[in-house]
């Protein structure tokens, strides 16, 4: 492993172009675990209640009422979205790159990027953004910042919110499982319920912003495509492969000047066709990045 980071770190210092590739497993390493202390903190009262046991899981449970499941899904955007990540990740990450031609391709949502310094026209959030409404039909193809409407929802409940948005209750305070019906988010254009920015379906709006991402994104790549490149991919699984780490591998296999470094807790195996120009680190992420920097 040691011998990984040095040629991963010799590597990074030689080359001025790099594209992230980062999954879930980088917020994961940054703190943002969706179980655990953290859910007990925040969502132990909805677990007691209704037999769940993880962030994730909350998000999908049958609730009665909007003003259940908007209760629940509030507290869910702040904490993962508005709140900083316990672990200075994403910070290190950025000292990486810092002063080199950066992209960063995401399947995350939950805004650390931009939060830790880069620049949002390097930045592509594929699977859309916590911090964002959309119609539920859809009825346009617009998206609103929702953090007012969410900071309502989250005081109406009880807690209290810190200057560095942490969220804390009173002592002796119980805090609220239900919003009131005059805080449901509504779509400013039709009146349909709002809904968060997610692609879980057919529906999800890709806006204006995410076009402008994604014609940024086509062009770094088409840009650097026969150039030296490190394609460094961070905490990505195999629950959608083909926008990040297949894609990675097809364009290290298409550019023989770029090299594919890939931190993963299991770093598992990469093609035969660019095993030579691989550097697969398993272990800590959070460990690695910080020991990669210059």
């Amino acid at each position: 492993m040691k011998e990984a980071i040095r040629k991963a770190k010799e590597t990074l210092a030689q080359t001025e172009a790099v594209i992230i590739g980062a999954g879930a497993g980088l917020s994961t390493a940054a703190g943002f675990v969706y179980s655990g202390e953290r859910f007990e903190k925040y969502f132990g009262d909805f677990g007691r209640r209704y037999g769940f046991r993880d962030m994730y899981s909350g998000g999908f449970y049958p609730y009665q009422t909007q003003e259940e499941f908007w209760a629940y899904f509030s507290r869910n955007i702040w904490v993962n979205r508005y709140m900083n990540a316990p672990k200075p990740v994403y910070q290190n990450l950025f000292q990486l790159v810092q002063g080199k031609d950066y992209f960063v391709l995401t399947t995350n949502v939950d805004h650390c990027f931009q939060k830790a310094g880069f620049e949002k026209q390097r930045l592509f959030y594929t699977q859309g953004d916590y911090g964002l409404f959309q119609c539920s039909k859809p009825c346009c193809r617009k998206t609103w910042d929702n953090e007012e409407s969410v900071r309502g929802m989250i005081l109406s409940q009880g807690f209290e919110i810190s200057a560095e948005n942490e969220l804390r209750l009173p002592e002796g305070k119980t805090a609220a499982m239900t919003i009131p019906s005059a805080l449901l988010p509504k779509c400013p254009n039709c009146g349909r319920p709002l809904t968060t920015n997610l692609r879980s379906d057919d529906k999800f709006v890709e806006d204006e912003g995410w076009e402008a991402a994604a014609s940024a994104y086509e062009v770094w790549v088409k840009a650097h495509q026969q150039e030296k490149t490190v394609y460094l991919e961070i905490g990505v699984g195999f629950n959608t492969p083909g926008i990040i780490k297949y894609n990675f591998w097809q364009q290290v296999y298409q550019n023989p000047q770029a090299v594919y470094i890939c931190l993963n807790p299991e770093a598992g195996d990469v093609p035969k066709e660019i095993q030579d120009r691989s550097i697969l680190i398993g272990g800590d992420s959070a460990a690695a990045i910080e020991a990669l920097i210059p």
